[in-house]
């Protein structure tokens, strides 16, 4: 078991202070710890990035709110958004109208926003006057009929869009006609931390200090982890010590429909393989100084992910900032960042071609370190403080001057008076 006190851990509030109730610089909209998925990660981390800077820009968070859930939002998050409710919409987009926010900014991805490919975000979009500028977590190359007329409104409503792959640059271009003056790319940030030896933060930690391979992140089917266990007896063939580190709660949407049954069918598998007593199973979702602890503790991180279209993966991005030696299979993401040999590279679906180049990496201690090296340099222009500057410098290209309202704000909505959607103890909720 990993000691916690090896941790620092960090809370879900932001240990910045809040934006001051000053005119904010940006409105940001997206999902929002401690609501558990990779997009309140990223839009919580770009927020405290943002407030990082030498000027400490304000920021207004609005913060989606899935069916049925309530979260205990920090105080960063000026009001939450119902996402089936399109009236929470249109009372945010009064808020941001009587706030004054410069920009509005989305983190925009399918199924965080309500209406047929998440179409009722322009009830807010279209009722400000702001310039918007929206990062892209998914540009899809074949579009149904929804996501294509979503995503051509969002592309003609932005300023800018920011996306985190050239490959995704090109599909915009492409498939969606947009002008390459209105699109950034921009890599998706990476904690600042210094490079552990896998063995030293093993020991630091209170881990097996035996050969590690690990995979983190949210559980579900696309993320492949059949495929690795069924590479491990040739793994254990040539390294008869590993183990592999399953780390991550099952994703919650996959719990509510099906419950644990994923988890437990490759856990079956593992047995009947005979590697179950090879593999360590945590099942959790966990705070973000935790997660980086026990990524340190890897000798080889793995994405055997099954989607060749994925565009961005925050877990492979903090897996090179940290300086791990990188097997993954050649999605969008995986290809750019893990080109000029920085990992390898093998098939999707590909049980074989996995244990080969795990199993040659945990048996090459210079290969492992200098994968590590290459990866651990890379990483050090991505952090999350080195993105919030790019995109804000592109921000300069954008009339950010104080937004005429195309409509008078005479009386202001009950719900927007105060801090919207909250009871009196403060508690974000789902309106309803």
């Amino acid at each position: 078991m990993f000691d916690p006190r090896g941790s620092r851990a960090l809370v879900a509030k932001s240990t910045l202070p809040p934006a001051t109730r000053a005119t904010p610089e940006i409105a940001l909209i997206g999902n929002f710890l401690p609501r558990l998925c990779g997009i309140a990660t990223f839009t919580t981390h770009l927020h405290e990035a943002l407030r990082s800077l030498p000027d400490r820009p304000a920021v207004d968070v609005y913060a989606m709110v899935d069916p049925g859930r309530t979260y205990d939002f920090p105080a960063a998050v000026t009001m939450p958004i119902d996402q089936e409710d399109r009236g929470s919409y249109r009372r945010a987009a009064w808020r941001i109208q009587a706030s004054g926010a410069r920009l509005v900014w989305v983190q925009h991805e399918y199924g965080i926003f309500g209406g047929p490919a998440g179409e009722y975000l322009f009830d807010l979009l279209d009722a400000v006057p702001q310039p918007v500028v929206a990062t892209l977590h998914t540009v899809l190359e074949a579009p149904n009929d929804d996501q294509r007329r979503v995503l051509d409104k969002l592309a003609a409503r932005a300023s800018l869009l920011i996306v985190m792959a050239e490959r995704a640059r090109t599909l915009l271009q492409r498939v969606y006609r947009v002008p390459a003056s209105k699109i950034a790319v921009i890599e998706h940030g990476v904690p600042d931390r210094g490079y552990v030896s896998p063995s030293a933060a093993r020991q630091c930690f209170g881990a097996e200090d035996r050969k590690t391979i690990m995979t983190f992140g949210l559980l579900s089917p696309d993320k492949g982890i059949e495929n690795m266990i069924r590479a491990m007896p040739a793994i254990l063939a040539r390294c008869p010590e590993a183990i592999y580190r399953i780390v991550g709660a099952t994703h919650p949407h996959l719990v509510a429909h099906e419950g644990e049954r994923h988890r437990e069918n490759l856990q079956a598998l593992a047995r009947e393989l005979g590697v179950d007593t090879h593999l360590r199973w945590e099942n959790r979702f966990l705070d973000e100084d935790q997660l980086l602890d026990r990524l340190a503790t890897a000798d080889v991180y793995v994405t055997p992910y099954r989607n060749p279209q994925q565009i961005t993966s925050g877990t492979l991005s903090y897996a090179a900032a940290l300086g791990k030696p990188i097997v993954s299979t050649p999605y969008i993401h995986a290809t750019e960042l893990l080109a000029d040999a920085r990992g390898v590279l093998v098939d999707f679906d590909d049980p074989r071609a996995l244990g080969d180049a795990v199993g040659g990496l945990l048996t090459d201690d210079a290969t492992r370190e200098r994968l590590a090296a290459r990866a651990f340099a890379h990483g050090r222009a991505l952090t999350w403080r080195r993105m919030a500057e790019r995109a804000r410098a592109r921000f300069a290209a954008i009339a950010l001057a104080p937004a005429t309202q195309k409509t008078p704000l005479r009386t202001l909505p009950m719900a927007i008076h105060g801090r919207a959607g909250t009871n009196q103890s403060g508690r974000a909720r789902a309106f309803s």
